[in-house]
Protein backbone atom coordinates (compact mmCIF):
# COMPACT_ATOMS: atom_id res chain seq x y z
CA UNK A 1 0.00 0.00 0.00
CA UNK A 2 2.91 2.33 0.91
CA UNK A 3 4.43 1.25 -2.28
CA UNK A 4 1.81 2.40 -4.27
CA UNK A 5 1.17 5.87 -2.43
CA UNK A 6 4.63 6.61 -3.22
CA UNK A 7 4.51 6.38 -6.29
CA UNK A 8 1.74 8.14 -7.25
CA UNK A 9 3.31 11.70 -6.29
CA UNK A 10 6.56 10.61 -8.80
CA UNK A 11 4.27 10.02 -11.56
CA UNK A 12 2.09 13.14 -10.94
CA UNK A 13 5.25 15.37 -11.00
CA UNK A 14 6.77 13.39 -14.12
CA UNK A 15 3.30 14.43 -15.95
CA UNK A 16 3.60 17.74 -14.88
CA UNK A 17 7.07 18.48 -16.02
CA UNK A 18 6.01 16.83 -19.20
CA UNK A 19 3.67 19.18 -19.89
CA UNK A 20 5.68 22.36 -18.96
CA UNK A 21 8.24 21.19 -21.34
CA UNK A 22 5.65 21.01 -24.05
CA UNK A 23 4.74 24.49 -23.42
CA UNK A 24 8.05 25.75 -23.09
CA UNK A 25 9.08 24.08 -26.44
CA UNK A 26 5.93 24.85 -28.10
CA UNK A 27 6.79 28.79 -26.63
CA UNK A 28 10.38 28.91 -28.43
CA UNK A 29 9.14 27.04 -31.19
CA UNK A 30 6.93 29.74 -32.03
CA UNK A 31 8.95 32.40 -30.71
CA UNK A 32 11.79 31.24 -33.46
CA UNK A 33 8.79 30.75 -35.97
CA UNK A 34 7.79 34.24 -35.55
CA UNK A 35 10.63 35.82 -36.65
CA UNK A 36 10.95 33.57 -39.62
CA UNK A 37 7.59 34.73 -40.59
CA UNK A 38 8.61 37.68 -39.97
CA UNK A 39 11.22 37.98 -42.56
CA UNK A 40 9.42 35.80 -45.33
CA UNK A 41 6.67 38.24 -45.26
CA UNK A 42 8.98 41.58 -45.57
CA UNK A 43 10.41 39.68 -48.63
CA UNK A 44 7.09 38.66 -49.77
CA UNK A 45 5.96 42.15 -50.04
CA UNK A 46 8.73 43.65 -51.08
CA UNK A 47 8.65 41.34 -53.86
CA UNK A 48 5.02 41.68 -54.77
CA UNK A 49 5.36 45.05 -55.23
CA UNK A 50 8.58 45.11 -57.19
CA UNK A 51 7.33 42.94 -60.10
CA UNK A 52 5.62 45.15 -61.72
CA UNK A 53 7.81 47.76 -61.92
CA UNK A 54 10.62 45.58 -62.75
CA UNK A 55 8.10 44.32 -65.61
CA UNK A 56 7.40 47.97 -66.97
CA UNK A 57 11.45 48.62 -66.51
CA UNK A 58 12.73 49.51 -70.13
CA UNK A 59 16.39 49.45 -69.03
CA UNK A 60 18.60 46.40 -67.92
CA UNK A 61 17.51 46.71 -63.84
CA UNK A 62 21.12 44.40 -63.05
CA UNK A 63 22.88 46.41 -65.61
CA UNK A 64 21.65 50.16 -66.08
CA UNK A 65 23.45 53.05 -64.65
CA UNK A 66 20.51 55.52 -64.73
CA UNK A 67 17.76 55.49 -62.45
CA UNK A 68 14.94 58.02 -64.03
CA UNK A 69 11.43 57.52 -62.69
CA UNK A 70 9.97 60.60 -63.24
CA UNK A 71 7.39 58.99 -65.72
CA UNK A 72 5.47 56.55 -64.74
CA UNK A 73 5.06 55.04 -68.64
CA UNK A 74 8.58 55.46 -69.50
CA UNK A 75 10.74 53.89 -66.08
CA UNK A 76 14.03 53.37 -66.80
CA UNK A 77 16.29 52.34 -63.59
CA UNK A 78 19.08 50.13 -62.67
CA UNK A 79 20.84 49.17 -59.37
CA UNK A 80 24.92 49.05 -60.68
CA UNK A 81 25.92 52.22 -59.18
CA UNK A 82 23.52 51.52 -56.51
CA UNK A 83 25.47 48.45 -55.61
CA UNK A 84 28.45 49.92 -56.38
CA UNK A 85 28.83 52.60 -54.02
CA UNK A 86 27.17 50.40 -51.30
CA UNK A 87 29.68 47.77 -51.47
CA UNK A 88 32.52 49.74 -51.61
CA UNK A 89 31.72 52.12 -49.10
CA UNK A 90 30.85 49.80 -46.93
CA UNK A 91 33.73 47.13 -47.40
CA UNK A 92 36.48 50.29 -47.06
CA UNK A 93 34.26 50.92 -43.62
CA UNK A 94 34.84 47.72 -42.40
CA UNK A 95 39.18 47.61 -43.07
CA UNK A 96 39.37 50.37 -41.49
CA UNK A 97 36.78 49.73 -38.08
CA UNK A 98 37.89 45.80 -37.73
CA UNK A 99 41.57 46.11 -36.82
CA UNK A 100 41.03 49.27 -34.85
CA UNK A 101 38.06 47.72 -33.32
CA UNK A 102 39.44 44.60 -32.03
CA UNK A 103 43.01 46.50 -31.10
CA UNK A 104 40.83 48.54 -28.72
CA UNK A 105 38.86 45.16 -27.69
CA UNK A 106 42.17 43.41 -26.78
CA UNK A 107 44.09 46.71 -25.25
CA UNK A 108 40.66 46.84 -22.63
CA UNK A 109 40.46 43.05 -22.08
CA UNK A 110 44.23 42.46 -22.05
CA UNK A 111 46.22 45.49 -21.30
CA UNK A 112 44.61 48.33 -19.71
CA UNK A 113 43.82 48.24 -16.15
CA UNK A 114 40.74 47.72 -14.93
CA UNK A 115 40.28 51.51 -13.15
CA UNK A 116 40.98 52.40 -16.69
CA UNK A 117 39.42 49.88 -18.98
CA UNK A 118 35.50 50.49 -17.67
CA UNK A 119 35.06 54.29 -18.21
CA UNK A 120 37.56 53.90 -21.48
CA UNK A 121 34.73 50.51 -22.50
CA UNK A 122 31.20 53.04 -21.45
CA UNK A 123 32.95 55.72 -23.67
CA UNK A 124 33.38 53.75 -26.92
CA UNK A 125 29.83 52.28 -26.35
CA UNK A 126 28.51 55.83 -26.36
CA UNK A 127 29.24 56.44 -29.52
CA UNK A 128 26.83 54.05 -30.80
CA UNK A 129 23.79 56.22 -29.15
CA UNK A 130 25.14 59.32 -31.47
CA UNK A 131 22.70 59.83 -33.68
CA UNK A 132 23.07 59.09 -37.57
CA UNK A 133 22.46 62.53 -38.69
CA UNK A 134 25.20 63.73 -36.12
CA UNK A 135 27.72 61.53 -37.92
CA UNK A 136 26.75 62.81 -41.47
CA UNK A 137 26.99 66.15 -40.34
CA UNK A 138 30.45 65.82 -38.91
CA UNK A 139 31.50 63.87 -41.52
CA UNK A 140 30.01 66.36 -44.60
CA UNK A 141 31.24 69.84 -42.50
CA UNK A 142 34.52 68.55 -40.53
CA UNK A 143 35.79 65.77 -41.82
CA UNK A 144 35.53 65.99 -45.87
CA UNK A 145 38.11 68.89 -45.62
CA UNK A 146 40.28 67.58 -43.48
CA UNK A 147 40.48 64.34 -45.78
CA UNK A 148 40.84 66.54 -48.85
CA UNK A 149 44.57 67.02 -48.88
CA UNK A 150 45.32 62.74 -47.88
CA UNK A 151 42.36 61.72 -51.10
CA UNK A 152 44.56 64.27 -53.21
CA UNK A 153 47.78 62.65 -52.14
CA UNK A 154 46.20 58.72 -52.52
CA UNK A 155 45.07 60.11 -56.38
CA UNK A 156 48.17 61.43 -56.97
CA UNK A 157 50.60 58.57 -56.16
CA UNK A 158 48.81 55.90 -56.61
CA UNK A 159 46.34 57.45 -59.33
CA UNK A 160 46.90 54.45 -61.97
CA UNK A 161 44.65 52.01 -59.42
CA UNK A 162 41.26 52.19 -60.45
CA UNK A 163 40.23 52.34 -56.54
CA UNK A 164 42.13 55.51 -56.02
CA UNK A 165 41.29 57.50 -59.77
CA UNK A 166 39.30 60.28 -59.86
CA UNK A 167 38.11 60.56 -63.15
CA UNK A 168 35.41 63.04 -62.98
CA UNK A 169 35.16 63.80 -59.72
CA UNK A 170 36.75 66.77 -57.73
CA UNK A 171 37.74 65.84 -54.56
CA UNK A 172 37.96 69.34 -52.83
CA UNK A 173 34.31 69.72 -53.70
CA UNK A 174 32.54 67.56 -51.26
CA UNK A 175 32.45 63.66 -49.89
CA UNK A 176 33.48 60.98 -51.89
CA UNK A 177 32.88 57.12 -50.99
CA UNK A 178 36.35 57.75 -49.24
CA UNK A 179 34.42 60.26 -46.62
CA UNK A 180 31.70 58.09 -46.14
CA UNK A 181 33.53 55.14 -45.70
CA UNK A 182 35.61 56.66 -42.98
CA UNK A 183 32.30 58.03 -41.17
CA UNK A 184 30.79 54.64 -41.55
CA UNK A 185 34.09 53.14 -39.71
CA UNK A 186 33.22 55.54 -37.16
CA UNK A 187 29.50 54.44 -36.73
CA UNK A 188 30.29 50.58 -36.66
CA UNK A 189 33.25 50.81 -34.46
CA UNK A 190 31.38 50.38 -31.04
CA UNK A 191 29.67 47.53 -32.50
CA UNK A 192 32.72 45.36 -33.27
CA UNK A 193 34.62 46.52 -29.77
CA UNK A 194 31.81 45.67 -27.71
CA UNK A 195 31.22 42.39 -29.57
CA UNK A 196 35.31 41.46 -29.38
CA UNK A 197 35.38 42.82 -26.06
CA UNK A 198 32.14 40.39 -24.64
CA UNK A 199 34.10 37.23 -26.34
CA UNK A 200 37.79 37.69 -25.10
CA UNK A 201 36.30 38.13 -22.00
CA UNK A 202 35.01 34.92 -21.67
CA UNK A 203 38.09 33.31 -22.76
CA UNK A 204 38.88 30.69 -20.45
CA UNK A 205 41.25 31.67 -17.47
CA UNK A 206 42.83 28.29 -17.42
CA UNK A 207 44.19 28.22 -21.52
CA UNK A 208 45.86 31.80 -20.53
CA UNK A 209 47.43 30.62 -17.18
CA UNK A 210 48.25 27.52 -18.85
CA UNK A 211 49.90 30.05 -21.48
CA UNK A 212 52.07 31.94 -19.01
CA UNK A 213 52.85 28.47 -16.93
CA UNK A 214 54.88 27.73 -20.55
CA UNK A 215 56.73 31.42 -20.50
CA UNK A 216 54.78 32.97 -23.35
CA UNK A 217 54.92 36.28 -23.52
CA UNK A 218 51.62 38.54 -23.19
CA UNK A 219 51.64 38.65 -27.00
CA UNK A 220 52.04 34.93 -27.32
CA UNK A 221 49.18 34.62 -24.44
CA UNK A 222 47.15 36.39 -27.03
CA UNK A 223 47.68 34.82 -30.03
CA UNK A 224 47.41 31.36 -28.91
CA UNK A 225 44.74 31.62 -26.87
CA UNK A 226 42.60 34.57 -26.27
CA UNK A 227 42.29 35.34 -30.55
CA UNK A 228 41.62 32.29 -31.61
CA UNK A 229 38.57 31.30 -28.82
CA UNK A 230 37.36 35.09 -29.83
CA UNK A 231 37.46 34.44 -33.35
CA UNK A 232 33.64 33.24 -34.43
CA UNK A 233 32.66 36.44 -32.10
CA UNK A 234 35.13 38.88 -34.08
CA UNK A 235 33.51 37.76 -36.94
CA UNK A 236 30.27 37.98 -35.62
CA UNK A 237 30.69 41.49 -34.66
CA UNK A 238 32.24 42.40 -37.73
CA UNK A 239 29.23 40.97 -40.04
CA UNK A 240 26.73 43.14 -37.20
CA UNK A 241 28.70 46.23 -38.53
CA UNK A 242 28.57 45.66 -41.75
CA UNK A 243 25.13 45.07 -41.74
CA UNK A 244 24.98 48.44 -39.96
CA UNK A 245 27.19 49.96 -42.78
CA UNK A 246 25.08 48.72 -45.54
CA UNK A 247 21.59 50.10 -44.06
CA UNK A 248 22.68 53.26 -43.10
CA UNK A 249 21.16 56.38 -44.96
CA UNK A 250 20.97 59.55 -42.91
CA UNK A 251 24.76 59.82 -42.89
CA UNK A 252 26.04 58.31 -45.91
CA UNK A 253 23.07 61.08 -47.86
CA UNK A 254 24.16 63.91 -46.21
CA UNK A 255 27.99 63.15 -46.91
CA UNK A 256 27.64 61.97 -50.71
CA UNK A 257 24.81 64.43 -51.62
CA UNK A 258 27.11 67.13 -53.52
CA UNK A 259 29.89 64.31 -54.98
CA UNK A 260 29.53 63.73 -58.37
CA UNK A 261 27.79 60.20 -59.72
CA UNK A 262 29.70 57.17 -59.67
CA UNK A 263 31.47 55.79 -62.76
CA UNK A 264 33.65 53.17 -61.75
CA UNK A 265 35.01 51.10 -58.46
CA UNK A 266 36.71 54.38 -57.13
CA UNK A 267 36.82 55.49 -54.05
CA UNK A 268 36.31 58.70 -54.67
CA UNK A 269 34.01 58.37 -56.80
CA UNK A 270 30.35 60.07 -55.16
CA UNK A 271 26.45 58.67 -55.87
CA UNK A 272 23.67 56.76 -54.11
CA UNK A 273 23.94 53.50 -52.03
CA UNK A 274 20.51 51.83 -51.84
CA UNK A 275 19.34 53.05 -48.61
CA UNK A 276 19.90 56.48 -49.88
CA UNK A 277 18.91 56.31 -52.32
CA UNK A 278 15.57 55.33 -51.15
CA UNK A 279 15.64 57.95 -48.15
CA UNK A 280 15.93 60.56 -50.81
CA UNK A 281 12.80 60.45 -53.01
CA UNK A 282 10.59 59.49 -49.98
CA UNK A 283 8.89 62.50 -50.21
CA UNK A 284 7.51 61.24 -54.01
CA UNK A 285 6.38 57.74 -53.52
CA UNK A 286 2.84 58.73 -54.48
CA UNK A 287 2.36 56.50 -57.57
CA UNK A 288 2.77 52.84 -57.85
CA UNK A 289 5.56 52.40 -60.43
CA UNK A 290 7.92 54.65 -59.57
CA UNK A 291 7.33 53.65 -55.98
CA UNK A 292 8.18 50.04 -56.76
CA UNK A 293 11.46 50.94 -58.72
CA UNK A 294 12.14 51.78 -55.49
CA UNK A 295 11.10 48.85 -53.28
CA UNK A 296 13.12 46.97 -56.29
CA UNK A 297 16.11 48.19 -55.01
CA UNK A 298 15.20 48.04 -51.18
CA UNK A 299 14.38 44.14 -52.20
CA UNK A 300 17.77 43.89 -53.40
CA UNK A 301 19.51 45.35 -50.19
CA UNK A 302 17.28 43.13 -48.38
CA UNK A 303 18.80 39.90 -50.13
CA UNK A 304 22.29 41.35 -49.95
CA UNK A 305 22.35 41.67 -46.10
CA UNK A 306 20.55 38.36 -45.63
CA UNK A 307 23.38 37.00 -47.86
CA UNK A 308 25.97 38.54 -46.21
CA UNK A 309 25.17 37.47 -42.44
CA UNK A 310 24.26 33.96 -43.94
CA UNK A 311 27.70 33.70 -44.99
CA UNK A 312 29.37 35.23 -42.40
CA UNK A 313 27.38 32.30 -39.88
CA UNK A 314 28.68 29.69 -41.93
CA UNK A 315 32.29 31.33 -41.89
CA UNK A 316 31.81 31.86 -37.82
CA UNK A 317 30.98 27.78 -37.55
CA UNK A 318 33.59 26.59 -40.00
CA UNK A 319 36.32 28.17 -37.60
CA UNK A 320 34.66 26.83 -34.25
CA UNK A 321 34.55 23.99 -36.19
CA UNK A 322 38.58 24.12 -37.21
Amino acid sequence: MSTKTSTRPKAKSKAHNQRAEFIFRSLATAAGATIVAAIALIALFLLIRAVPSVMANESNFFTSTEFDVRDADNLHFGIRDLFMVTVLSSVFALLIAVPIGVGIALCLTQYAPKVLARPFAILVDLLAAVPSIVFGLWGFLVLAPQLAPVQEFLNDKLGWLFLFSDGNVTIAGGGTIFVAGVVLAVMILPIITSVSREVFNLTPKAHIEAAQALGATKWEVVRMTVLPYGRSGMIAGSMLGLGRALGETIAVLIVLRTAAQAGHWSLFDGGFTFASKIASAAAEFNEALPTGAYIAAGFVLFALTFVVNALARLAAGGKVNA
